[in-house]
């Protein structure tokens, strides 16, 4: 049993980072089809769907009619998510030593596991009890596949207990850093400093373990701290290698993926663009693609991945939805044509928007409402475009995570207007090259192709725009006000240099009003609240430490600048508990 505690320094560390894209290393990544090598130089799947369906799957038939094969996963990770919060970490542990990983929830089936192929696979940890009636399990049979397999905390529990071992509650809870001593010649601890700190989180323990397993670690309070079979390839693990505070935990990743899985490490960012490019062109052809182009990070990146994939046949649309921070439509669309060279149409429907949203406080069913306008306006559009076969979109891994659930046990958090808020069924196919990318990855493809270093670092904005930040209903004199205040926000971070120091900053309107004094007069008016967070992916975040004279001097213009707030509040949640975005 596994619980999650969060930690600063855990989201926060880029210095792992640096090696996505790196020329100096030549991989040569698997080939995404078997019998189209030559145009296919490196092989990552793309992402391209059809009614929210992929058509690129294992085993479906392209326009040359060759057939697909997941050669990626060959080379990569599956990781079967049992409902930690540390899942999302694991995925990035494993990409940071350049090997592709992928989640999905511990429920698919044994068959779906042989049909991806995966060069090895991780069992998560998990908050339930293996003993517990409803607790997620696995098939027996996986442990028989061949496949290379690292169970953690959780994941460890479920190897010993589908082979017929006792798992039992602990006397105590062990809980934080322990001493793991090395007691065996052991594959998956090889290098590794004896009496290092590994992180212990969990309430049951295993007492028994299958014949043909040893133990080849301890810690004080768990004497099967690390098991493993060689023969057969699997290996447990009681404590948690992925987190920050088990010291050798990045060696213990990289032991399992090349020492004892024989992975290749050929995922990097140089790899993915040649791939990518090849399969857009190979799925388009020669038909057109609308791109709808926000102005953030992952779309504009999309954008020029698009033309250089199919040059003009990539059409991207900007629409102005009266949601988008202060000048900023006017100020990208600038932007676009003049420094990026894209032939982008801009539309202003915002007050299209504004009209659908008039009254609507659920943020969900605002999320939903601005997905599905936007895919009417791209559809009046297509008038002037000509006839497109292919939607593309900048939605990133994090996006699909929290969009829907399938992820493990865990509930869908919210839905991104990328995902969630798209209509199920559409008359394009989706074009989401980046759905399996973290942002940090989304910023290293910029990076390659161009983008300068001052728009690739540029803050996430979310899809439903300011109408997320502004808690309740949404009209146009409340979103003049959040852009104002978000504006001077905006400002003050490059004025303290700051800006880049942060993962996101924004303001959020709230549905509350104060008393105030200002200029002899009472005044009764909105709270606003300055939201900065720390991360490195979005998918972990923790707030950050503002110092007293920039928050002083944020909260002081605000409140005399703009009319209608006169409290300012600083938030201090990370996440998880809470997320990034107020809605």
């Amino acid at each position: 049993m596994d619980r999650y505690r969060k930690d600063r320094r855990e989201t926060n560390d880029r210095s792992n980072f640096k090696g996505f894209g790196n020329k100096h290393i030549r991989y040569g990544t698997d080939h995404f089809r078997d019998d189209n090598i030559r145009a296919v130089k490196t092989g990552i799947v793309v992402g391209l769907t059809g009614e929210r369906k992929r058509i690129a799957g294992r085993g479906k038939k392209s326009k040359t009619g060759s057939k697909r094969v997941n050669f990626r996963m060959k080379n990569g990770v599956l990781i079967l998510d049992f409902g930690s919060q540390y899942t999302k970490l694991i995925a990035r542990k494993v990409r940071e030593q350049h090997v592709f990983s992928k989640i999905e929830p511990y429920h698919i089936s044994l068959e779906k596991i042989k049909s991806l192929s995966p060069g090895a696979v991780i069992l998560s940890g998990g908050p339930s009890s293996v003993y517990g009636d409803n607790s997620p399990k696995v098939e027996k049979e996986i442990l028989n596949t061949g496949i290379p397999l690292l169970g953690i905390c959780y994941g460890l529990q479920l190897i010993a207990y589908v082979s017929g071992m006792k798992v039992e509650p602990a006397k105590g809870r062990e809980y934080g850093p322990a001493r793991l001593e090395i007691i065996k010649k052991s594959e998956l601890l090889k290098d590794i400093r004896n009496d290092s700190n590994v992180w212990m989180s969990h309430g049951d323990k295993i007492t028994e373990y299958p014949d043909d397993f040893v133990v080849t670690g301890r810690t004080e309070n768990t004497k099967l701290a690390v098991i493993e079979s060689k023969k057969r390839k699997i290996f447990g693990v009681q404590f948690h290698p992925e987190v920050f505070h088990t010291e050798e935990g990045q060696k213990i990743i990289a032991n399992f993926l090349f020492n004892i899985a024989g992975l290749t490490p050929d995922w990097n960012m140089e790899n993915f663009i040649n791939s990518a490019i090849a399969q857009i062109r190979e799925e388009v052809g020669r038909e057109k693609i609308i791109l709808g182009l926000s102005g953030g990070v992952d779309s504009t990146v999309l954008a020029l991945l698009l033309k250089k994939s199919v040059g003009d046949q990539s059409v991207p649309v900007f629409i102005d939805n009266g949601l988008l921070r202060k000048n900023e439509y006017t100020d990208l669309m600038r932007r676009f044509k003049r420094n990026l060279g894209l032939n982008v149409i801009g539309i202003n429907a915002a007050d299209v928007f504004l009209q659908n949203l008039k009254n609507v406080r659920s943020p969900e069913k605002k999320r939903k409402i601005i997905g599905r306008t936007f895919i009417d306006i791209f559809s009046s559009a297509e008038k002037k475009i000509g006839k497109a076969g292919f939607f593309a979109q900048g939605t990133l891994y994090p996006d699909v995570i929290e969009s829907v659930s399938v992820k493990g046990p865990s509930a869908t958090i919210k839905s991104h207007h990328n995902v969630g808020g798209l209509p199920e069924k559409m008359k394009w196919k989706l074009v989401e090259p980046f759905k399996d990318l973290f942002k940090d990855e989304v910023r290293e493809i910029g990076r390659e192709i161009g983008l300068d270093e001052k728009f690739v670092m540029r803050h996430p904005f979310p899809g439903p725009g300011l109408a997320v930040r502004i808690l309740g209903s949404v009209n146009r004199k409340k979103i003049e006000k959040l852009q104002q205040a978000d504006a001077i926000l905006i400002e003050e971070l490059h004025n303290f240099n700051i800006y880049d120091k942060v993962w996101q900053a924004f303001v959020v309107i709230l549905p509350v009003r104060s008393v105030g004094v200002m200029g002899d007069m009472r005044t009764y008016e909105n709270v606003a609240a300055i939201r900065m967070v720390e991360s490195v992916d979005g998918m972990t975040a923790d707030w950050y430490p503002a110092g007293a004279a920039f928050l002083k001097k944020v909260a002081n213009r605000i409140v005399n600048e703009v009319k209608g707030i006169n409290r300012i509040v600083y938030d201090l949640t990370s996440k998880p508990p809470g997320t990034i975005e107020w809605e």
